[in-house]
């Protein structure tokens, strides 16, 4: 008598009729997707004079984006409100992609707040943090 081991895969079902659907109905996963809330990708880098924050934000307006310094910390929030339309003789389609995302970044000491600028071209944020001059402060002691 051989016995036979299998693993046993509770949800392989479920992900097999999602694989089906998936296949039948392409556009459905990204409706589902273009609903929800995004988070937008983000770069940061130190330079000499400033810290800089990139973030992705396709489809956002620059009348959508919000970005506020407060507290020592960097907020950055939006909206995406995109509708793409085709007209053809014998159809119509509509595609919608809607979404809110809020960013936060602890910023490290040092920033000089009152200086932040941003600006946003081709779907790229970009926040200069810049650095607060550091005031030399010492004094020669003569040796007596």
């Amino acid at each position: 008598m051989s016995i036979s081991l299998s693993r046993w895969e509770p949800f392989k079902e479920l992900k097999e009729m999602e694989e089906r659907f998936n296949k039948l109905f392409p556009k459905a996963s990204e409706l589902e997707s273009s609903l929800v809330d995004f988070t937008p990708s983000v770069n940061s880098r130190e330079g000499d004079y400033a810290y800089h924050v990139e973030v992705d934000l396709p489809g956002v307006k620059k009348k959508d984006i919000k970005v506020e310094v407060k507290d020592n910390r960097l907020f950055i929030s939006g909206e995406r409100k995109e509708k793409k339309e085709v007209k053809k003789d014998d159809y119509q389609r509509i595609e919608s992609s809607y979404g809110k995302f809020e960013r936060s970044f602890i910023l490290p000491g040092g920033i000089d707040s009152e200086n932040v600028k941003a600006s946003c071209e081709d779907g790229v944020l970009e926040v200069t943090l810049p650095k607060l001059e550091k005031i030399k402060t010492g004094k020669q002691v003569k040796v007596t």
